[in-house]
């Protein structure tokens, strides 16, 4: 793995990308959406996670973070491991069209892999870039917050409600806490 992604320095500010294996549309359904919600304000919390600018997306999670407690690839690990046991379990309790398919799809995407006991809704990896200038920052800022209009699912960003454009817009408070970098 190239060291361009990787997390070298414990205290910087970073831009990741957490995706679900095969690029599956999981995050269409709002259970799951509100797994991801529940367990990052769980990290903020408790594990020192601070959230600078996050985009839920229906497959994938943008997230610009840092921390001021446990290393910021033990809390992705961490989250990743807790929200795939939820999603799995919720798969039991709501009535999913697709859950036998998904069922399959996570069981096969770990069935090759020793460290997976049962299913994988992950990909491996988090693609982290550490950001540091501020030209860089504005840059991955405007991605996340424009992922949704680019994906037209809304028209402007601060539309977006699983998302923290709506805090940079000013006049909308967004789901989760966030640090807003001037």
């Amino acid at each position: 793995m190239s060291e361009k992604y990787k997390f070298s320095d414990p205290k910087g500010i970073y831009f990741v990308t957490c995706t679900v294996v095969h690029w599956i549309d999981l995050f269409t359904q709002k259970h799951f959406r509100y797994i991801v919600i529940d367990s990052l304000k769980h990290c903020q919390e408790n594990k020192g996670l601070i959230i600078y600018s996050w985009c839920i997306m229906p497959s994938h999670i943008h997230l610009i973070g840092s921390t001021e407690g446990i290393e910021l690839s033990a809390i992705l690990r961490d989250f990743k491991k807790y929200v795939s046991k939820k999603i799995i379990k919720e798969l039991d309790i709501i009535n999913e069209s697709r859950k036998e398919w998904l069922l399959r799809a996570f069981k096969n995407a770990g069935s090759r892999l020793k460290r997976i006991k049962n299913y994988k809704v992950w990909q491996d990896g988090n693609h982290p870039v550490l950001l540091e200038t501020n030209k860089f920052i504005n840059q991955k800022l405007a991605y996340i917050h424009n992922n949704p209009v680019e994906a037209e699912i809304v028209d402007e960003p601060e539309e977006y409600l699983y998302s923290s454009a709506r805090d940079y817009c000013g006049n909308k408070k967004g789901l989760l806490k966030v640090t807003i970098i001037e």
